[in-house]
């Protein structure tokens, strides 16, 4: 394990420990929770833009799509707890 030298605000830093004190915690493991979180949520979102940019060349590759009332209707009825069949997608007329 490496190690790592931040320089936080005194503010900051009270407020660490505050938090941290809350939470049954030292602001050591406090703070690398907080980086570990901040880690995953900066990975999650770019693997979110990689799908949607994947998804989106594929629209414009093929044109299909799925209207917004068919996947509408899906969602509403998979809300309410029924089994049905996903919208296929298709292409539109312009």
């Amino acid at each position: 394990m490496s190690t790592t030298t931040i320089r936080l605000p005194d503010e900051l830093k009270a407020r660490v420990a505050k938090a941290a004190e809350a939470a049954g915690t030292t602001s050591h493991n406090f703070i690398l929770e907080a980086i570990a979180e901040k880690a995953e949520l900066a990975e999650r979102r770019a693997d979110f833009h990689a799908l949607a940019e994947q998804r989106y060349a594929q629209f414009l590759d093929t044109g299909e799509s799925i209207a917004w009332e068919d996947a509408r209707t899906w969602l509403k009825e998979r809300l309410a707890g029924k089994r049905v069949k996903r919208p296929a997608a298709r292409k539109r007329a312009r």
